[in-house]
């Protein structure tokens, strides 16, 4: 796997340089910016392997001087051992699992790790990583606010500088699934994810965070450069099975079934669809991702790049939400209020174009 992976860099090493020579006006575009080891478990690779990763990127891309590196990882496979062997790679910064730090939290969510290694996992990194981030879940059931507002206060303890939150969900064919299928735990509810993202933006807040990203804090200089690049709209490429990938005007993906994946790539075929974004998707995606962040949606961009019917759609769809005071507009760009914030989904749904033609 690390061999295909390895070649579909280079099959691919062309595409970034296209299209920086497709738009002038995006020339620095085929400069590598972040690259990111995550889906999947990526920590199971060793450091040679991360290593040797890396440099086949350098080797076929070229990248700028100082690159975010992430790598991410769970607490139970960051030992002290492995802490000092990544510290002394080219990973410059850590997204750890944690979830949370209550036994029966991580029970529930079938995690590998204990509380205890949460804990005893970032002790040891926060000695050798200034660049890190943590995953905590809120509204899990029976998991009241004073539980909610100690799982914050514990990472805090850490000064880990970012902190990404999401609120629990239940996916089909799970374990957490079954159990709530059986009536043994309850289903998650709106107003206790709600509560507890109150709680959450505000006890980060007093304590320096920038809520950049509706589920995503840092500290200043510390947002996820990777993760910014895909809400502001940046191309990317998505290497190895089920990554995906963006061009600007068209979305890929590979396939996910590994022995069909490397199948391709010994056959110097890329194992990948495509589908080319229409205006109307375009302009979906750029509100979505938009509201989603501190940058909101640019009034003169949708003019600019969807023309004048998208800007008064979206002027007219808007306007229901502004006069409840969940939307705000303030120097032509369009955000949602803190009252809004938690309900930004929902209000992009409501701003979507639905029908390609305007």
């Amino acid at each position: 796997m690390v061999l295909a992976i390895a070649k579909e860099l280079q099959i691919r090493k062309n595409e970034l340089l296209d299209c920086a020579r497709s738009d002038k006006n995006d020339a620095e575009f085929w400069e590598v910016e972040t690259i990111y080891f995550g889906g999947g478990t990526p920590s199971v690779l060793t450091s040679e392997e991360i290593e040797f990763l890396i440099a086949e990127v350098y080797q076929h891309y070229s990248v700028v001087e100082n690159p975010e590196i992430t790598l991410e990882a769970n607490p139970d496979d960051l030992t002290s051992e492995r802490i000092v062997e990544l510290s002394k790679s080219s990973i410059n910064r850590l997204s750890i699992g944690i979830q949370s730090f209550f036994e029966a939290d991580l029970a529930m969510m079938n995690r590998a790790h204990n509380s205890v290694e949460a804990q005893k996992c970032l002790e040891l990194a926060t000695q050798y990583f200034d660049n890190i981030s943590i995953d905590l879940i809120y509204g899990i059931p029976g998991m009241s606010n004073e539980q909610w507002q100690q799982n914050i206060e514990t990472a805090l303890r850490f000064g880990v500088p970012h902190i990404s939150s999401y609120a629990l969900t239940v996916e089909p064919k799970t374990a957490l699934n079954t159990l709530i299928q059986k009536g043994k735990i309850d289903a998650p509810k709106d107003e206790v994810a709600e509560a507890h993202f109150q709680i959450l933006v505000e006890t980060l807040k007093k304590n320096g965070f920038i809520h950049y990203e509706l589920s995503n804090f840092g500290k200043e200089n510390y947002f996820s450069k990777n993760n910014s690049a895909y809400w502001l709209g940046k191309k990317y490429i998505g290497i190895g099975p089920s990554a995906h990938s963006y061009d600007g005007i068209s979305r890929s993906w590979n396939v996910a079934n590994n022995a069909l994946y490397l199948k391709a790539i010994q056959q110097n075929q890329l194992p990948n669809e495509k589908e080319i974004l229409s205006t109307a998707d375009r302009y979906n995606e750029y509100i979505m991702t938009g509201l989603r962040t501190i940058w909101g949606v640019a009034l003169d961009r949708i003019e600019k790049e969807f023309g004048q019917p998208y800007l008064d759609y979206l002027i007219k769809q808007s306007e229901k939400f502004v006069k409840d005071e969940l939307l705000a507009i303030e120097n032509n760009i369009l955000k949602p209020t803190s009252k809004g914030k938690f309900l930004t989904d929902g209000i992009a749904s409501d701003l979507f174009y639905i029908n390609s033609e305007v």
